[in-house]
């Protein structure tokens, strides 16, 4: 993946998205409005193991939901928000990320370490 590539997923993960998780897994999820479809699929094919949901329709809201998680999230995403998404671009969605990463630390370390095992 090339820089420009990976500064649109951190500036749209910055301005939209949510970093949490389920209470077992971590998860990095973005929600937006049906007409940015294009976008969201394109994300989906730049992040492999990433998954799209909806269209939804709720209380005249109209959106899809991407997520990253699991082998996923380790594998493909978190080295593109740890590398280029610091305090110095923007504090609080670094803190969002800091605080996912703390909350799921020994998860993500597992699945970094099944990962490493795969690849070996």
């Amino acid at each position: 993946m090339d820089a420009r590539d990976e500064g649109i997923i951190v500036g749209l993960l910055i301005g939209e998205g949510s970093f949490g998780g389920d209470g077992k897994q971590p998860q990095v999820t973005l929600r937006m409005h049906v007409r940015h479809e294009t976008l969201l699929r394109w994300l989906v094919d730049r992040l492999p193991g990433s998954r799209l949901y909806g269209p939804y329709h709720h209380a005249n809201r109209h959106y899809f939901q991407w997520m990253s998680r699991g082998d996923a999230l380790v594998a493909e995403l978190l080295p593109i928000l740890e590398r280029n998404l610091t305090p110095e671009l923007d504090a609080h969605a670094h803190e969002r990320l800091t605080g996912m990463l703390d909350k799921y630390g020994e998860e993500i370390a597992r699945l970094r370490d099944r990962a490493a095992y795969l690849r070996a």
